[in-house]
């Protein structure tokens, strides 16, 4: 149990990006009417924001 919860935390900026960045990111451009760049879908444009800024957080070990 130790060795998941360990997993977990040092997967987090990950998991708090997918889940509540990008359905935030997604939602707020469907609300405003702002349409996603190159013909992306919203939630496709989400993924890439939401996903790479969770990335670098998860690799550089900060959000900023």
């Amino acid at each position: 149990m130790e060795r998941i919860l360990g997993l977990v935390a040092t997967i987090l900026p990950l998991v708090f990006a997918f889940a509540f960045l990008v359905p935030v990111i997604d939602q707020g451009m469907q609300k405003t009417g702002l349409a996603a760049p190159f013909g992306l879908s919203t939630l496709g444009f989400a993924l890439l924001i939401g996903g790479g800024w969770g990335f670098f957080a998860q690799i550089k070990g900060r959000w900023i």
